[in-house]
């Protein structure tokens, strides 16, 4: 593959992760969440057990100030709260409230409406083999963000 070509790749891949992202983000909104993508990259590390600020920092890829005004602002919007961490006296564990779980659920419900746009344009057969290439140059593991 030419360097041209590979950079053509990446830059369509780029592109529909950015695209995937917002349209998830906006039916989230569309859904009556008030949010951003952090949240999601966020709330897929704090589900289901939850997690202290220092393993969602390190999840995000950020500071543990950044993650803790990040807590700071999903707990304000009600989406998590803070509760005594049972293993640790001096930790507290961020949880998802209901609030939070339902947003999640309104994202997976955006992500079924993108992924069925997909569908119609490269047929089931098509997305399957989209996804089943895709998972094999993935890296395993919770999503996290490429900031």
């Amino acid at each position: 593959m030419q360097n041209s070509e590979a950079l053509a790749l990446t830059a369509v891949l780029l592109a529909t992760a950015g695209d995937l992202a917002k349209r998830i983000n906006d039916g989230v909104v569309a859904r009556g969440f008030e949010g951003r993508p952090a949240y999601g990259f966020a709330f897929v590390r704090l589900a289901p057990d939850g997690a202290t600020v220092t393993e969602l920092a390190a999840h995000l890829g950020v500071t543990k100030q950044a993650a803790s005004q990040l807590v700071d602002e999903i707990v304000r919007k009600g989406y998590a709260e803070r509760r005594p961490h049972p293993g640790d006296a001096r930790a507290r564990l961020v949880v998802l409230t209901e609030r939070g779980w339902a947003c999640t659920r309104a994202a997976e419900e955006a992500a079924a409406e993108v992924v069925a746009g997909w569908v119609e344009l490269l047929g089931e057969g098509g997305v399957g083999v989209l996804r089943d290439h895709l998972a094999r140059i993935a890296p395993y593991g919770r999503i996290r963000p490429a900031w």
